[in-house]
């Protein structure tokens, strides 16, 4: 008689295959379908192997690498692998099957996967690389861009690219944007832990030339952070990490590193801070900068970055990235005469711009969480923060469209000025942006005002 429960969505360290982790004995979840009520499970076994056809069968056990055997146990929730230690950028797929009240086992869950990251400092075969010229830290700089073309001389079967940075970064292979996590590396105590994000790139890569290329910016790391307006918190200098790590379709493998063959300049971003917003310079575009082919000659060199590696960690939590898109409810005239866009309620993120102009144009939006009493924008609240973009059109006589990368704002109401023409609903759009943690319930009720 078959089981009437069976395992389903596993989960690995609380992700579903993972990619790049640190953890050395990674905990195993699954959930469990069963077709009526007062289910239980009495026992679990987890096999793990470095194959998906070492799970292929039940006599396969010289290829496993861990089979936990029957355990009578309801434990369904961080099981940890206890097979032999694992090495870095290692690929282990795994399986469960659960035995009900009965006694009865399941058939053997679907194939689900976890790979580590780099596990050891000395994995490392890059080094820190930061722009080659002196700035003025006291106050916020134009956003550095670096850039490096490389060849790869075969078809590819695998591509890993591990990378993090002293403030904020953004990422591209081959003009494409790397992965959509946000604000990344995100906000730790940078001398003593340093996240490093981990992407599957191979189908960026292709037989050839090839580019990257990455933005940096401020962040936490050293732009102005808490009521005092401090800057550089945690250090003075913005600098990259990145090892890309090559595996051909004949087993031939390379690495692209961080290193003096990057070149590095400045472009549209003038300014980035978490509080003080964001100055676009769309005349300031480099079209095609991390595209191959792309002449960066004149472009300045990159200096290297003595920093310890022993801080690096794989990414633990979830990532930052978009959520929700919301367009605007109303455009309101307050009686400064500000025009101001209501979005309803207070969100956290930004507004992306839609708009068409001459060039030189410069827009400017400021955010705020409320109006005041005579219905006027209302920033006291803010204290030094300036939650404020600019965007300067480039005036190609299209469309354009910007979301700031390096900042966000708590708002729900957005005062625009400078704005060619007549401003409508579908000039903004709210973008919403939060850890990506799953939602686990909802609330509803009859009071409106209890839901907002």
């Amino acid at each position: 008689m078959p089981s009437s429960i069976s395992p389903v969505q596993l989960t690995c360290e609380y992700f579903t295959n993972p990619i790049g982790l640190g953890v050395r004995q990674p905990r195993l979840s699954w959930k469990l379908s069963a077709p009526g009520r007062a289910a239980l499970q009495s026992a679990y076994q987890v096999r793990v192997a470095e194959s998906p056809e070492a799970l292929g069968g039940e006599h396969n056990s010289i290829q496993v690498l861990w089979d936990s055997g029957k355990v009578v146990s309801d434990q369904s929730a961080h099981v940890s692998y206890g097979g032999p230690g694992l090495r870095s950028g290692q690929r282990c797929y795994w399986q469960v099957r659960v035995w009900d009240a009965a006694d009865q086992p399941s058939d053997w869950s679907a194939l689900a996967f976890w790979e580590m990251g780099l596990l050891e400092a000395g994995d490392w075969q890059a080094g820190w690389i930061s722009p080659d010229w002196d700035e003025d830290t006291t106050q916020s700089q134009p956003a550095p861009m670096l850039r490096r073309a490389f060849t790869l001389d075969g078809p590819v079967q695998a591509a890993r690219v591990y990378v993090t940075s002293l403030g904020l970064y953004e990422l591209c292979l081959n003009g494409r944007r790397v992965g959509d996590g946000l604000l990344t590396p995100g906000w730790t105590s940078y001398d003593h832990r340093l996240q490093y994000q981990t992407y599957d790139v191979t189908a960026l890569l292709r037989e050839g030339e090839n580019a990257l290329g990455a933005f940096l910016a401020d962040g936490w790391f050293r732009g102005n952070l808490g009521f005092e307006r401090n800057r550089n918190t945690y250090g003075d200098r913005l600098a990259l990490l990145l090892q890309l790590a090559v595996t051909y379709a004949d087993g031939r493998t390379a690495l692209v590193t961080s290193d003096e063959q990057w070149r590095a300049t400045t472009g549209p971003i003038r300014m980035a801070d978490i509080y003080n917003g964001e100055t676009y310079d769309a005349r300031l575009e480099l079209a095609g900068w991390a595209a191959p082919g792309y002449d960066a000659s004149a472009w300045k060199g990159v200096r290297r970055l003595d920093r310890n590696m022993g801080a690096l960690v794989a990414q633990t939590g979830p990532l930052v990235r978009r959520h929700e898109q919301i367009k605007p409810i109303q455009i309101i005239h307050t009686p400064a005469g500000e025009t101001v866009f209501d979005f309803g309620r207070n969100r956290v993120g930004w507004v992306r711009l839609t708009v068409q102009g001459p060039a030189g144009t410069t827009i400017t939006l400021r955010h705020a969480e409320v109006l005041d009493q005579q219905g006027n924008f209302y920033t006291t609240n803010l204290r030094h923060a300036r939650q404020t973009v600019q965007y300067t059109l480039k005036g190609d006589g299209g469309q354009e469209v910007y979301e700031p990368r390096f900042t966000f704002m708590g708002f729900r109401y957005v005062a625009v000025d400078g704005f060619p023409g007549e401003p409508n609903l579908d000039s903004l759009t709210g973008i919403v942006v939060h850890s990506d943690i799953p939602s686990t319930g909802s609330f509803e009720c009859s009071k409106p005002l209890v839901h907002r």
